[in-house]
């Protein structure tokens, strides 16, 4: 659900404000979550509907972009790569980071990542940094996993900034949640959107802007199709764009998830389902009409984000997104809460000279579940020279894999039932597998 709109108690704000500033968060990032749960005391889901906003037409396409690449590399040295890793993964059984898991043989995604940014060093002979946005319950593993990595630490950045948290909200009552077994359990990451504040108030943003560093590339870290590509960056920089999402081509099986479109202003926007009315659902899931979705690539240009920043007062005024969760997570029958978050890619509304590009469904290969998982693991895909995760050359498109989520849903399970490793999928346009089944070896 998104919502926006007004509190009408303001005065029961302070115990979330008291708790945030007793763990030391920054005042933007108290605002902001000031802002967010009068929203939701106020009810407004943030609708739009059909009136305010209209399709977006064709998009420029990253294959035609050839011709800025050579402008793009010699702009290497101004970009940071920015990799959200705030993820535990608690859908596959995680209790920590979601990146550590191993993809191929025993390569991580952050292996792959490092791996990634250090192949692109060699090859163009700059200096690209590399950070991660961690949160409270991801950042000491994913720097004890990047320990052999240290080629890629700067002095001046680091390898990493916590995102920020925020207290969880009892439904009942609308008041700060109270877990006294493992207090950790009160607080929650608030989404990816606040990449944002949290990358002002830890100071990387002005000790980027001060190292020259005037781009970034931002993506999850559990996308694996989420490489630095220069001739992006040389369109992205010809067009003097402030921000730019990387979209791509909805297909049937997107129709329910959010959508591009442009607002009566003229601006880009996203609209996702909970803010679509319910006599606009049909229009809400034609993918000929609303034809392109949010990969969650974004290249931002830097000294624009300062000065929108600067503009409001350290926080950017995102739709906000409410999570219904249970206290404790592992308990279904704990506490109902609010988690509220926000999302990135919304921010597209708020740069005056924001753009988008159609991309192949090659730069958006997340890993959500062990069905990912096992195709990412098999021969249908394979491991370039520059350690990415590519589909193998005799496929146009991934297997299509539906494990049964009583054996494999687990990591541990899914990992006990290939002992020997995944079966052969190179040839495999689709598997499903019913009941308490393991692979042996040499599986075809």
């Amino acid at each position: 659900m998104i919502v926006s709109g007004a509190d009408p108690k303001p005065e029961s704000l302070q115990p979330f404000v008291d708790l945030m500033r007793a763990q030391g968060l920054s005042d933007p990032a108290i605002a902001s979550f000031a802002m967010h749960l009068r929203r939701l005391r106020g009810g407004d889901r943030g609708i739009l509907t059909e009136d305010e906003i209209r399709p977006v037409p064709d998009l420029p396409d990253a294959d035609d972009l050839e011709a800025h690449r050579e402008a793009g590399t010699a702009r290497l040295d101004t970009v940071v790569v920015i990799k959200l890793n705030g993820g535990l993964g608690t859908s596959m059984g995680l209790d920590r980071a979601k990146s550590l898991l191993p993809v191929r043989g025993r390569l991580s995604f952050l292996d792959l990542i490092a791996r990634q940014v250090l192949a692109l060093q060699e090859r163009v002979g700059s200096r690209i940094p590399l950070v991660f946005m961690n949160s409270f319950r991801t950042a000491a593993d994913s720097e004890t996993a990047l320990a052999d990595y240290r080629d890629l630490v700067s002095e001046d950045l680091g390898l990493g900034f916590l995102q920020n948290k925020v207290p969880k909200i009892l439904s009942r009552g609308m008041v700060p949640a109270v877990f006294p077994d493992d207090p950790q359990l009160e607080w929650c990451p608030p989404g990816h959107g606040d990449l944002f504040t949290a990358i002002a108030a830890s100071g990387l943003l002005d000790r980027l802007l001060e190292t020259g560093i005037e781009y970034a590339f931002v993506s999850n870290a559990d996308n694996l199709g989420a490489v630095l590509d220069p001739a992006i960056l040389g369109f992205m920089a010809a067009k003097r764009a402030d921000f730019l999402l990387e979209a791509a081509d909805r297909t049937a099986a997107d129709c329910k998830g959010g959508h591009l479109c442009h607002l009566r202003n003229g601006r880009l926007a996203l609209r996702e389902s909970a803010q679509c009315p319910p006599d606009a659902e049909t229009a809400f899931q034609d993918v000929s009409r609303y034809r392109y979705f949010n990969t969650n690539n974004v290249w931002l240009h830097l000294p624009s984000l300062a000065e929108l920043l600067s503009a409001h007062h350290g926080f950017l005024p995102l739709p906000t997104i409410v999570n219904r969760k249970t206290l404790d997570p592992r308990d279904p029958s704990s506490p109902p809460v609010f988690q509220l978050e926000t999302a990135m890619g919304t921010a597209i509304s708020l740069f005056p000279q924001a753009a988008a590009i159609r991309v192949p469904r090659r730069r958006f290969s997340p890993v959500k579940n062990t069905n990912d998982l096992l195709a990412v693991r098999s021969d249908a895909y394979k491991l370039t020279k520059d350690s990415c995760v590519v589909l193998h050359p005799d496929r146009t498109s991934p297997p299509v894999i539906r494990l049964d989520e009583r054996f494999y849903k687990l990591i541990d399970e899914f990992d006990r039932r290939f002992p020997a490793g995944p079966p052969s999928l190179r040839r495999c346009s689709s598997l499903l597998v019913e009941g308490d089944i393991s692979f042996g070896a040499d599986v075809v």
